[in-house]
């Protein structure tokens, strides 16, 4: 886990490449293109992408019309704006009518840091999960990035994908298969299981070598899909293990804790516990200050796995 990139980077470089593999792609963004990195798919394709200036919602409605004249869009900008600005415009105009767009959610949970709670989306995932026929991916590192980019292309209707600012370690080799709905098994063991998705991935991993320096063997799942969620992994881990605890960079109510608490309660119950934000709104601060206040860290997920053994049994 030496190298380290940030998914937004990995998410330009992917929107690039799939750019000169297909025509039918094209890029659209609200004037943050050098920030979300659609930027170069600009330079390289200026007829197939548009800069819709501060107008987020225009943004999509416009995508929703490309989309229904047999384009591929791809909308970049900030989460908070992508998922909460132009929410009426995913629901009914993207959603809705399955329409074939792709969402590049960029700067999304607290590790955007400086710029504070107003601009540090915690709820996204919660809002796009809860709207029928989309598919949420939560790449972990730059790897996935480049797999969900490449499936959110190939499958028909819409998808979000959340990335991040802050560049984090990348855990996969080249090669690597993405396969929506389908969670990675990290590490192994009975003891208990960390399910983990985004920029927590890493550090559910770093947790779990503390523990097994305890004697303590903890299963890792990394989940790059939030929706569908593997039902099976989630139940089978529940089995296996009998305790969960779930890391995310987002709130606790609607991501993927609360997806794995669903699927617990009706199929399984074991001790669980979920790690992300707690209720409330993000601040100003440099991120790795911010993810030690929140809890977001190896110690604190080590800290939950020995909680949720201890209710065991």
């Amino acid at each position: 886990m030496s190298n380290k990139m940030a998914t937004r980077d990995a998410y330009g470089k992917a929107l690039l490449d799939l750019g000169r593999e297909n025509p039918d792609v094209v890029a659209l963004d609200a004037d943050l293109a050098k920030s979300t990195k659609s930027l170069e798919f600009g330079k390289a394709f200026p007829n197939r992408f548009f800069d819709m200036g501060v107008a987020e919602a225009n943004m999509i409605g416009t995508a929703a019309g490309l989309a229904a004249a047999g384009k591929i869009p791809f909308c970049s900008s900030f989460a908070v704006f992508a998922s909460g600005r132009a929410f009426d415009q995913v629901r009914n105009s993207v959603a809705y009518s399955a329409q074939n767009v792709k969402i590049g959610a960029s700067h999304a949970g607290i590790t955007v840091g400086e710029d504070g709670g107003s601009h540090q989306s915690v709820e996204d995932i919660a809002l796009m999960r809860a709207l029928p026929n989309m598919t949420v991916f939560v790449p972990a590192d730059a790897v996935e990035t480049a797999g969900a980019v490449r499936a959110a292309a190939a499958i028909n209707g819409p998808v979000y994908i959340r990335l991040g600012r802050m560049a984090v370690p990348v855990l996969h080799e080249d090669g690597f298969e993405f396969v929506p709905g389908k969670a990675v098994t990290l590490r192994d063991g009975l003891d208990a299981a960390l399910i983990a998705t985004g920029i927590m991935v890493a550090t559910a991993l770093q947790a779990a070598d503390m523990l097994a320096a305890k004697g303590i063997k903890v299963r890792v799942l990394d989940v790059h899909t939030i929706k569908p969620l593997d039902v099976e992994a989630v139940i089978k881990a529940a089995v296996e293990t009998g305790a969960l605890v779930t890391a995310e960079e987002h709130s606790v109510i609607g991501g993927l804790g609360s997806a794995v608490a669903e699927v617990l309660v009706e199929n399984y119950p074991v001790p669980m516990k979920r790690v992300g934000i707690a209720d409330r709104f993000g601040e100003s601060g440099a991120p790795a200050e911010l993810l030690e206040k929140h809890g977001l860290t190896a110690g604190a997920l080590a800290d939950a796995v020995r909680e949720v053994i201890g209710r065991k049994g």
